[in-house]
């Protein structure tokens, strides 16, 4: 059974990476390879000698030291009614980080229709080559670390089109916006995907990561921007765009608000213990009132009537959200939910354990988060490792996942929407950004591992 799921697990994430030359959104294979996995747990229930219970946890063995994975035991109904509890249990936790996702995406939207990010680019006056790099880069890593690194780079390329004209210019700016979004979102609790989930499980604490990160991830940074500021494409002064800025009155106000609310989610949770996604629809609800009274005042009923058009900010926010991710984070984290169940994640982190060390898996996993996505990868060493929380290997584990993908640039989302936004190649990247990055990885590593001596 456990070999049948890995082949439904490796024959769906090779249909993932494929997704462009399949045609096929990569959601479609991530649902599939959850719902088969699940089946063929149900099918196979009366051969189910190990059930790794959510509730129960893993054993611990007085005698030897050691902790193993339960025996299912009982009836088929009993064990039946253990993993459709196990089943609920997984899902919910993994609706709270997609709950969660929804949230910050809706916020950023809203913020996004009253042009609130067009106030970053009012901000930006620099003109020189190296000066604007670094002002562009400082700004993705502090602003991916508030809203997400996907969204960072978006907002950012509008933003660059607006002031560089030269599209081979643009592409290397690019670059650099892929590596400071990235490294921004390793080192807050809300700035990417997987350190949401890491602090959502109680692996990570807010103010722990940010302590632990934010040095190592500012330096995976610095570095690259270090040595492209002695590069000649980044000599002399930019030829400005005659593009128009179309920025909203009341966009600072949202963009402030918005921002504002977001940061606050972790200062409600550790206050009140309340799960980091209530935190997130408060953000949601207060944000939507401000949009909501805004657009009320912007048009009288005789303007209404000739804009048909119009209507709540909130509701079109919903409308651009990209469901399509949400589903496929639910097939991932569903499915290496399944494996976890049946107690193959911890055996694999065993025999990890037995080969080599823990930081060098956890390098190397940073290195393969390149190619691989990194959720899976994430989700997978949550059920491999039983450290305590906040424990060092937790932390590197967010940093490597989160700045390792820049070395390709599809190794993140950040880098896939840039290459689509300013068409930039697979080798181009490879090429001019690649050891940039890679070097960037290692020095953050080894600031890390200073900072624990």
């Amino acid at each position: 059974m456990a070999f049948s799921l890995l082949i439904v697990f490796l024959f769906g994430y090779a249909a993932i990476t494929m997704e462009h030359r399949l045609k096929m959104d990569k959601l479609v294979p991530a649902l599939l390879m959850m719902v088969l996995s699940w089946a063929i747990i149900y099918i196979g229930l009366p051969h189910i000698a190990l059930w790794l219970d959510p509730v129960i946890g893993l054993l611990h063995d007085p005698k030897c030291g050691q902790v193993h994975i339960p025996e299912l035991t009982g009836t088929i109904s009993q064990k039946r009614a253990l993993i459709d509890g196990s089943l609920l249990h997984h899902f919910g936790k993994t609706c709270e980080i997609l709950i969660f996702l929804i949230g910050a995406m809706t916020v950023v939207e809203i913020i996004d229709h009253f042009d609130g990010f067009q106030v970053v680019k009012k901000g930006i006056t620099a003109t020189n080559k190296r000066n604007l790099l670094w002002i562009i880069c400082l700004i993705a890593f502090f602003l991916s670390a508030l809203i997400d690194n996907l969204t960072t780079t978006i907002v950012l390329i509008s933003i660059l089109r607006k002031i560089v004209s030269d599209a081979e210019l643009r592409k290397w700016y690019t670059g650099f916006i892929i590596i400071a979004a990235n490294a921004g979102g390793a080192w807050s609790p809300i700035g990417d995907v997987t350190t949401t989930m890491l602090w959502m499980n109680n692996k990570v604490h807010a103010g722990s990561l940010v302590a632990h990160l934010f040095l190592p991830a500012s330096i995976s940074l610095i570095i690259p921007l270090l040595l492209a500021s002695f590069m000649s494409v980044f000599k002399g002064d930019i030829v400005p765009s005659e593009a128009k800025d179309s920025s909203h009155k009341q966009g600072i106000i949202i963009l402030l608000t918005g921002l504002g609310c977001i940061v606050f989610v972790p200062i409600l949770k550790m206050t009140t213990h309340l799960p980091p996604y209530m935190g997130m629809m408060l953000a949601v609800g207060i944000v939507a009132i401000l949009a909501e009274l805004i657009s009320n005042r912007q048009f009288s009923m005789t303007e209404l009537i000739e804009h048909e058009s119009h209507g709540s900010p909130t509701i079109k926010a919903l409308t651009k959200i990209e469901f399509s991710s949400i589903l496929f984070f639910l097939g991932i984290l569903m499915t290496i939910a399944a494996m976890e169940s049946m107690g193959m994640i911890f055996a694999f982190g065993q025999q990890v354990s037995e080969s080599m060390s823990t930081s060098l898996f956890v390098i190397l996993l940073g290195i393969s988060s390149a190619i691989i996505d990194n959720v899976p990868l994430v989700a997978a060493s949550m059920g491999m490792f039983q450290f305590t929380p906040n424990h060092e290997i937790w932390h590197l584990i967010a940093y490597a996942a989160g700045t390792g993908g820049s070395m390709l640039i599809i190794g993140s989302a950040a880098g896939v929407v840039a290459m689509g936004m300013e068409k930039i190649s697979f080798f181009w990247y490879l090429k001019n950004i690649a050891l940039l990055a890679l070097i960037g990885y290692f020095a953050g590593i080894g600031v890390f591992f200073l900072q624990m001596m």
